[in-house]
């Protein structure tokens, strides 16, 4: 095992996991470029992959297809490897709104966005754990495709000062200013810093501490870590590297020939307006253009930098963007002898593996990308609003992605015949842990389903049991909901006008208890790990179409597959080619797992995953204040203060919500809604 990367678990790989990650392994230690794991729900696939990166210990880059199961999946390996460099790389966009033009309406729109400060602080985190660290693990969502500058220009944009040198004040202060840091006496918060005599204290952008300078004269007497919000220290060090407060960062001394080459292309531009009689159009860009260079020649940035970004790189036209991809090492780095022509440092190709998760909706993504943008950039450049280099600030294309990688290993319970394609083998896994086989399928006719489906239902509840139920749209899981709970079944929907935080707190419910039955039409995106269900029910199974495909059946069967007793059944007329295939891979996978229980003696077992009580998971998940260090006597605390408790708690959910933690966010919304029937 390579020490780089030290896997912490107590657990030891069991069942087929094995034989699946010796396979995957020894197809990375031997050059093989594409490999996929087809795992089974239930069957481990997150720690068969902590054991192949362990076992060769590369770099590697995790892509998930939505910020949720990114956000798992960086918690499940920070676990895994507490002394690696684990890290999470989201879009960190709270709100976004894209820049663009509605020719028809004469509309333009400006881009307009609210950036998650926390996330911003992670998406730095993980690019400086790339240039500083070997052991590091990246996951990341599709946004990793998306330009954020040149590594080289990033890297060497770092401020690094060591005690015992001395600094010029005024020239450690642009510095600061260059890296796009703020000055900030007052508000001493992330990506600013403060002087006060003798002291400058920065805020670094992808950290959650402070440093503070102190000088004697012009000589760095000391460096401090302390804690921003009570001053307090934390450890003291000789040498600390500032890295910038943003990704794209254009230091002073590289504007002049960028500069030349976009007025060199404004000119044109214009010309070619005025010569075809757009003369609004020429006006605007000259204007836009203008104002651009000067904020960019005064401070060394501008509103929509990455617009210019080609010529700041040293790229030519239509050559790929810098993406996270570009910072793993050995980053591309320009040739001593001519712009733009770039080689890896090192010699060599880059030396990183790729474990692509949940493949078949992952990729269809990342081969989108790049169209979507596209037709909205080249409206801005036909009416004006940008120049035509403006193109290149975009995301890879697919070829591109793809050319990008060195090692990939698939990951998905039903990968698409294109990832199987490409594989030069395929590592099959299985067999769960638990012993536990997939479950058995049923296929009923659609006359009389509801009633069937409330027999169904209301035996399972006798059982202490959940189900779910999937339907084909919005106005069918909110209608049979409402019938179900007219008979006396505990139930609730769940669809798209549902927030994420609320979707959180109604899965969780179904798991205590608070329903019995949950109602949904995509049951696939929410990630849902649910040991309670026995019972899955698709409704309009025969419907053919993206919720009913094969892979998008299965992957629904696959919510049953937690369960000892787990059953689905089909309502359907016709046997569709998708139910076909749906239930021979399943049938074949429980024929694999019923032979290997027998051969093995073993016993399926009841997954146990306990939820905890309220209180008690807030003691885990949050810092612990006054009002949480004991257990509060409500009857006995007056209800201004109740009052005072629940607004500071629902602050707390609110900025869990922005940090994607959303276990938490819900815990702290069963609180508030305890306090609040105590203060009624």
């Amino acid at each position: 095992m390579n020490e780089k990367f030290v896997l912490v678990s107590a657990f030891s790989p069991t069942g087929d996991q094995p034989q699946a990650i010796e396979k995957l392994t020894e197809g990375i230690k031997h050059g093989v470029k594409y490999q996929t794991l087809l795992g089974a729900t239930g069957t481990g696939k997150t720690y068969t992959m902590a054991n192949v990166i362990a076992k060769v210990g590369k770099p590697t880059l995790v892509i998930a297809h939505n910020k949720t199961l990114a956000a798992q999946l960086a918690s499940e390996f920070r676990e895994f490897f507490p002394e690696a460099a684990v890290e999470y790389f989201v879009s960190y966009y709270d709100y976004y709104q894209p820049e663009a033009y509605v020719p028809h309406k004469d509309l333009y729109i400006e881009k307009d966005a609210q950036i998650n400060e926390e996330i911003d602080r992670l998406r730095l985190a993980a690019t400086k754990a790339l240039l500083t660290r070997s052991d590091v693990i990246i996951v990341a969502s599709v946004s990793c495709i998306y330009n954020i500058g040149s590594p080289q220009s990033y890297k060497n944009s770092t401020l690094t000062v060591q005690v015992g040198r001395s600094y010029e004040r005024s020239e450690l202060l642009a510095s600061l200013v260059s890296l796009q840091y703020e000055r900030n006496d007052l508000d001493f918060k992330r990506g600013t810093f403060r002087v006060k005599g003798d002291v400058i204290d920065i805020y670094p952008a992808d950290e959650e501490r402070g440093v503070r300078l102190s000088f004697f004269g012009l000589q760095l007497e000391k460096i401090i870590y302390f804690d921003p919000v009570n001053g307090e220290v934390i450890n003291f060090a000789e040498k600390v590297e500032v890295f910038p407060a943003k990704h794209y960062v254009m230091p002073f001394e590289n504007t002049d020939n960028p500069i030349k080459e976009i007025e060199k292309e404004l000119s044109e531009r214009v010309a070619y307006f005025q010569k075809n009689n757009q003369l609004l159009e020429a006006q605007r860009i000259e204007e836009r253009t203008k104002y651009d260079l000067e904020m960019i020649q005064q401070l060394g940035y501008c509103s929509g930098i990455e617009n210019y970004s080609r010529y700041f790189d040293g790229r030519k036209s239509g050559e790929p963007p810098y993406t996270l991809l570009d910072y793993f090492p050995p980053f591309t780095i320009p040739s001593a002898k001519t712009t733009g022509i770039e080689k890896a440092s090192g010699g060599g190709p880059k030396d990183f593996l790729t474990i692509i998760d949940e493949s078949h909706m992952s990729l269809p993504q990342i081969r989108g990308m790049w169209a979507g943008e596209r037709s909205r950039k080249q409206t801005l450049i036909d009416f004006g609003f940008r120049l035509p280099s403006a193109m290149d600030n975009r995301p890879l294309r697919y070829e591109e992605f793809i050319r990008k990688l060195n090692q990939v290993v698939f990951v998905s319970a039903t990968p698409d015949e294109y990832e199987l394609s490409l594989s030069e083998q395929v590592a099959e896994q299985v067999i769960r842990p638990t012993g536990i086989l997939d479950p058995a399928i049923s296929i009923r006719p659609t006359e009389g389903q509801i009633r069937d489906l409330v027999k169904e239902v209301e035996t399972r509840v006798r059982s202490g049991e959940r189900v779910l139920v999937t339907t084909l749209t919005k106005r069918m899981a909110e209608e049979l909901s409402s019938y179900l709970s007219e008979e006396g079944i505990k139930v609730m929907y769940l669809h798209s006008d549902i927030d994420t935080l609320e979707r959180v707190g109604i899965l969780r419910d179904l798991r205590t208890g608070v329903y019995d039955v949950v109602v949904g039409i995509n049951l696939l995106r929410e990630g849902l790990d649910l040991p309670e269900v026995s019972l899955v029910a698709i409704l309009d199974a025969d419907k053919e179409g993206f919720l009913r495909s094969k892979i998008s059946l299965i992957q629904t069967i696959g919510r049953a597959a937690r369960h000892i007793r787990g059953q689905v059944i089909m309502y359907a007329d016709n046997l569709t080619k998708s139910i076909q295939q749906a239930v021979e891979e399943t049938s074949r996978r429980r024929k694999i797992q019923l032979e290997y229980n027998q051969k093995h003696n073993v016993t399926p077992t009841a997954i146990q995953k306990a939820v905890k009580d309220i209180s008690e998971r807030l003691k885990e998940l949050q810092p612990q204040t006054e009002t949480t260090k004991e257990k509060l006597d409500l009857a006995s605390v007056p209800k201004e203060e109740i009052r005072r408790l629940i607004k500071d708690l629902e602050k707390q959910m609110k900025q869990a919500v922005q940090t994607l933690e959303f276990e938490k966010a819900a815990l702290l919304r069963d609180q508030i809604s305890e306090l609040k029937k105590e203060r009624a």
